[in-house]
């Protein structure tokens, strides 16, 4: 295995089937990894829109204006909890999930980066900064 950067059209990335021979090949396994790594960053974004929700979601003080300060009404709390409490444990756990993707996608990048072909590393690269590109305008939208 090589321990520095090299252009060639033949690597083995992440598995023993994912075995590149061809010109074709190569610049195939290039796209495969450029969309993984602008799958990365929109996971990422979608990870700061869900930490925005969420911090909005956090509960408030129960005598705060708007809950007339009956602390046990029903329609303000489930099983004890305020609403707002809720809504932001499913923000919480879908940040959670976000983050499970993004680290697996992290890693699987980083790994094919680890062949040190040099056409794999240009792909994550530029599809990081596609990704990044094409993401960060939409972050101000959620």
């Amino acid at each position: 295995m090589a321990m520095s950067f090299y252009f060639s059209d033949t690597a083995v990335l992440l598995f023993d089937f994912w075995s590149v021979h061809t010109p074709t090949g190569m610049a195939l396994s290039v796209l495969v990894i450029l969309l993984l790594s602008m799958l990365y960053e929109a996971v990422k974004m979608g990870k700061a829109v869900l930490l925005r929700r969420a911090l909005l979601a956090l509960p408030r003080s129960l005598t705060a204006p708007g809950h007339g300060g009956a602390a046990g009404c029903p329609s303000h709390s489930l099983m004890g909890f305020p609403i707002s409490f809720h809504r932001w444990f499913q923000y919480h756990v879908g940040q959670t999930l976000f983050h499970v993707v993004q680290v697996v996608l992290g890693y699987m990048v980083m790994l094919a980066v680890m062949s040190y072909n040099a056409w794999i590393f240009l792909g994550a690269i530029i599809g990081s900064t596609l990704g990044y590109f094409v993401g960060y305008p939409l972050l101000g939208r959620g």
